[in-house]
């Protein structure tokens, strides 16, 4: 595979603009798939200016304000510059050859400083006064941002790069914020200043005018051409950018497998790659930015010299004022420099349009649907589960679940075996309507549970998942988090039910102790088992185990399978293992093969069967 193919290979899988994926994981269920869109202009400029704008609708007080200020400031910038016609003219080099008078030049000099002064006090106010708007609409934005998130399926998390979705809270937001507190005003001004500039110019000499009014269309053509590529390569940008924190999140996330398997090299030159990329597209796109200044430049400055030269001309030839050329001289650099302002500041406009659409394609994605007007409300939910002919793919053409039914009452047992990606992770996965089935039915206590409110749905299903996540905080704060509510002592009762008070007491501060980095100062087998105890507190009537001991060794488990007993004792529990001494005492047994169940029972019947499950469990065929 050739460089360019490896480069477009490493984004689509670490970087992407959010779109529903098609790639799917193990098992046929949801996998890291990670589809990048080609790097471009924003697709559509208008509608993102419009909704970047109406962050700011509530500020239009404040808004007014600081135009208002950068009018003050462009006004008294312009109307100092003229004053130098009048000083030159009356009190430097008269007119009639007379001497100047030092009283009035220096009268007239402290008169042209207070209305400066009076320039930079009012840009200074429309200075605090946008920062202070921009970081408002930046905290809406965040909000917004971070609010749909937690609105957002489980299928969109199992579908897009952690580290590319930091990119655009962080680097494309930011991006955004520099264009509504500075951008937007200097913008203004520079429109406004060209106006003014022009207006004087004109009025002191309409034929200098017209030379620099020549130079306007070269200007703006040169203009034009960086501009269109700082936008292309601006946007590359900050895709390549959103593809390295991607790479550079989940290589971090999973040094230990990195080492294991040796793959620090490979690590690197994968990197290496995304980094060359971005460095080339950051290299083009500030090049671009960055070459607007010096040709604007080297073009105001060929305006400045003609200007000079067909002026001096008019004073000799046809009495033109000195005050007056001077001024105009003065009009001319004046009057390139906002267009130069403007020019340099269309770069941070694509910039922040490229990181606005980033962002706005989170907010437009589709959330969890919305729950019936009706949707029941089961307080309190007994537990009965049925599943009745489910059928279940996470792509529509490739089916996981082929017609599964089961029946579970409060106080069993329902334990799944099966090989990797038979299926039984995805049946927990619906119980949680994390997806939505694609026929049969799932009740609970005989309702439908697409007609049960979501949130109450979730608030009694406790679920103790392989992958362990704790958050920073206390022992006593992580355990709590499965109901907010717990007091000291269940929290404490809760501990003990998961065999986790011995070690937590052996903690520097026991349940003060503060868990560090997903709990990276206790050990694997130490934070599931705060896990279990998180799950133990919730008081849900129905209990899901995904290989919930695997990470503990034999010792802990049988401590923890006492714990477990007590704690299933009236629940409705759901038990994935792939150690099938641990559902020896399962009320039912599941075995799945390629999203069918070929057998159910409870041990002794299934080991007489001498099927499947006895295969799995003898060891005369090993667990896929």
């Amino acid at each position: 595979m050739d460089n360019q193919k490896r480069v477009e290979s490493l984004k689509r899988r670490y970087g992407r603009n959010v779109a529903p994926a098609k790639r799917r994981g193990p098992m046929g269920g949801p996998g890291h798939g990670r589809q990048h869109g080609k790097g471009g202009m924003p697709k559509n400029s208008r509608e993102t200016i419009r909704r970047l704008l109406s962050y700011l609708n509530g500020y239009k007080l404040h808004m007014g304000l600081a135009f208002f200020c950068v009018i003050v400031n462009t006004v008294a910038t312009l109307t100092g510059s003229y004053m130098l016609r009048p000083i030159i003219n009356k009190y430097i080099a008269p007119m009639d050859g007379s001497r100047g008078s030092v009283g009035g030049l220096a009268a007239s000099l402290v008169f042209m400083a207070a209305i400066y002064f009076i320039g930079v006090i009012a840009n200074y106010a429309q200075s605090r006064v946008m920062l202070t708007v921009a970081q408002n609409a930046l905290q809406k934005i965040r909000d917004e941002l971070f609010t749909k998130m937690q609105k957002l399926p489980v299928r969109f998390y199992d579908t897009n790069n952690n580290g590319d979705l930091m990119s655009r809270f962080t680097n494309d937001v930011d991006t955004v914020g520099q264009m509504l507190s500075s951008t937007l005003v200097q913008l203004f001004s520079g429109a406004l200043s060209i106006v003014g500039t022009l207006a004087l110019m004109i009025y002191t000499n309409i034929w200098l005018t017209l030379v620099t009014i020549f130079m306007i269309p070269l200007m703006m053509k040169a203009g034009g051409y960086v501009a269109g590529k700082s936008q292309k390569y601006f946007s590359a940008q900050q895709t390549s950018l959103g593809a390295v924190n991607g790479y550079i999140e989940e290589t971090i996330s999973g040094q230990k497998v990195v080492k294991v398997f040796c793959h620090e090299d490979i690590a690197e030159e994968e990197f290496e790659i995304l980094n060359e990329d971005l460095r080339d597209n950051m290299i083009k796109a500030q090049f671009f930015g960055g070459m607007m200044g010096p040709v604007m430049s080297n073009l105001s400055q060929l305006n400045y010299t003609l200007t000079a030269a067909i002026g001096g001309l008019l004073c000799v030839l046809r009495g033109f004022d000195v005050g007056g050329l001077t001024v105009f001289l003065n009009f001319s650099r004046q009057f390139s420099r906002p267009i130069n302002e403007i020019s340099m500041q269309i770069s941070n406009v694509f910039s922040a349009l490229a990181g606005a659409e980033r962002v706005f394609a989170v907010m437009d994605e589709e959330p969890e649907p919305v729950d019936d007007g009706d949707a029941a409300v089961l307080n309190p939910m007994k537990g009965y589960v049925e599943l009745k002919d489910v059928t279940f793919g996470y792509n529509p053409d490739k089916t996981i679940l082929k017609d599964i039914s089961l029946y579970a009452k409060p106080g069993q047992k329902i334990a799944f075996v099966g090989s990797t990606g038979a299926g039984k992770t995805t049946i927990t996965n619906l119980l949680n309507r994390f997806y939505d089935i694609q026929s049969g039915s799932i009740t609970i206590d005989g309702v439908n549970i697409r007609h049960i409110n979501r949130d109450n749905l979730r608030q009694n299903i406790a679920m103790v998942l392989q992958d362990t996540h704790l958050f920073t905080g206390t022992v006593m704060e992580n355990i709590r988090y499965g109901r907010l509510e717990a007091t000291d002592e269940e929290v404490i009762q809760a501990a003990k039910t998961a065999s986790a008070y011995s070690f937590i007491m052996r903690l520097p501060h026991g349940f003060d102790t503060v868990l560090e980095g997903d709990g990276a100062n206790l050990s694997q087998g130490q934070r599931q088992l705060l896990n279990i105890a998180r799950a133990a507190i919730s008081k849900a009537p129905i209990l899901i185990l995904d290989e919930a001991t695997s990470s503990v060794d034999t010792r802990t488990e049988k401590h923890i399978e006492h714990g477990m007993d007590r704690l299933m004792a009236d629940r409705t529990t759901f038990v994935i293992a792939h150690r099938l001494s641990t559902v020896r005492n399962a009320n039912a047994i599941m075995v799945l093969e390629n999203g069918e169940i070929i057998e159910r029972g409870d041990h002794d019947d299934l080991l007489a069967q001498k099927g499947r499950y006895y295969e799995l469990y003898t060891g005369v065929k090993e667990l896929d």
